[in-house]
């Protein structure tokens, strides 16, 4: 979808279909003859949030589209709204929308405007027929210059990683990932197959790959502009394209979303090839691990024990809990690349969908300061996360019997917490944050990523970036 701003009202525009948003206790800014306030005065018309009526003036097809209160209109609620309208326009056939940007609202509202219609517009359609009714374009109308291409870098990165998400296994495999992130302009990047990870040490990832025909990769992508003076950020993803459970196998049931196991490598990809394509003067290093997880003969079992890069050995107690050994490795391979800040995603565990549902990410800091810096990165992105705790006593509960640590224990409670406890071993003293998605990444129920790959975490790490 072509995104514009112009400063012409919306009636001088070429739009078929013009968008007009009325807050609560408040009146039509510019009407036609009446007839936008008569529908408000008449309760066709209601300013209650994602109200919407429609009428017809000069020629034109019009929207109203109720705002709510003025002074909870946020770039969320501006995302919500814009993502209800999309749906009605295009129901009634619009090819090209224009929203009159409401009086008064900041460039961060007007960013949710764009985010809200381009992450609802999105459609997977690969396999299937292309879609007849899209709307071609979107146009953006106030009394001053807009600039919305951030907000459209932002949309169109988190549309790509769902494009990854939604993929099915057999054609996003790691190999197929790691041909994505060499397609990126204005980076570097550098692969690992199996043999590289074995040589490297990486036995902590190596394991998980052992099971499945196809080549692991770790996948390293560099954005080192001239000039920056602020920290080197690392950004891990999980990218584990389908998750069997290997040979602690999961049930049958819901197997098939396991495609979506990718969904924090996804969101890695793309987010620095976004933050690469603004050009944002900070330097950031990518560092995804892509393999399947399968049963096989040569797959790992319960009980082996490996050793990850930095040393620390680890006992296998479910085949299950592979997606934390793959980012063992990264994590400290991210380190060695130089990182002094670092975030993971990663659909970790299912405790944290119990505890959290899919409104909030789980989030949990080694750095009081960093964690409340991507916390806040989210909130603005419209990507929440919820902190909780680490503590010492946590750490005991995954202390390994034959090895330095085990993989899952025994015990239930709080096993998205010790999944991150885990984690923190192979960070050291680098602040580090751990974003747990596996509620958040896809089926999230958001009016604007509704069903399927929600590309969750993208636009956060583009916002971190542009605020470190």
């Amino acid at each position: 979808m072509r995104v514009t701003a112009t400063t012409d009202s919306p009636p001088a525009t070429d739009a078929d279909t013009i968008v007009v948003g009325v807050f609560e206790d408040e009146g039509i800014a510019h009407d036609h003859g009446g007839v936008l306030q008569a529908l408000v005065d008449s309760g066709e018309a209601k300013r209650g949030l994602r109200k919407l009526a429609v009428t017809h003036a000069e020629g034109r097809r019009y929207i109203v589209a109720g705002l709510g209160g003025r002074s909870e209109f946020d770039p969320e609620r501006a995302r919500v709204v814009a993502a209800t309208v999309l749906g009605r326009a295009k129901e009634l056939g619009a090819k090209t929308l224009c929203w009159e940007v409401p009086h008064h609202v900041g460039d961060a509202v007007v960013g949710g405007l764009v985010e809200g219609t381009l992450l609802a517009a999105y459609t997977y359609r690969e396999f299937k027929e292309p879609e007849k009714d899209a709307i071609e374009a979107l146009l953006l109308s106030a009394h001053h210059e807009l600039d919305p291409s951030a907000a459209v870098a932002g949309a169109e990165a988190t549309n790509r990683a769902r494009d990854l998400q939604n993929r099915p296994a057999n054609v996003l495999t790691p190999s197929a990932l790691a041909a994505r992130a060499s397609e990126l302009s204005g980076v570097s990047v550098e692969v690992l197959d199996r043999a590289g990870l074995e040589a490297a040490g990486m036995g902590a990832f190596a394991a998980v790959a052992r099971g499945s025909d196809e080549e692991p990769r770790l996948i390293t992508i560099s954005y080192a502009p001239e000039g920056t003076s602020g920290p080197h950020l690392g950004f891990v993803g999980k990218a584990v394209t389908f998750d069997s459970g290997g040979i602690s196998i999961k049930p049958a049931a819901k197997m098939h979303e396991m495609k979506f196991d990718m969904s924090g490598g996804a969101a890695v990809l793309e987010a620095v090839g976004a933050i690469a394509a603004l050009q944002l003067p900070v330097r950031v290093t990518g560092v995804i691990g892509a393999t399947e997880n399968l049963p096989s003969g040569r797959a790992m079992k319960p009980g082996d024990i490996v050793r990850a890069s930095n040393g620390v050995s680890i006992e296998i107690n479910n085949t299950d809990a592979e997606g934390r050994m793959v980012l063992a490795d990264c994590l400290a391979h991210a380190i060695d690349q130089g990182a002094e800040r670092l975030v993971d995603l990663a659909t970790l565990t299912g405790a944290m969908v119990v505890a959290l549902g899919r409104t909030y990410a789980g989030l949990l800091s080694s750095d009081d300061a960093w964690g409340e810096a991507v916390r806040s990165a989210g909130e603005r992105a419209g990507e929440l996360s919820w902190r909780l705790p680490l503590h010492d006593e946590y750490d005991e509960m995954i202390q390994g019997r034959y090895a330095d640590i085990v993989n899952s224990t025994a015990d239930r409670g709080a096993g998205g917490i010790t999944a991150a406890h885990f984690l923190k071993r192979f960070v050291g003293e680098t602040p580090w944050a751990h974003l747990d998605i596996a509620g958040t990444a896809y089926d999230n129920k958001k009016p604007y990523t509704r069903e399927g790959g929600a590309g969750f975490g993208v636009r956060t790490l583009i916002e971190l970036a542009r605020a470190t």
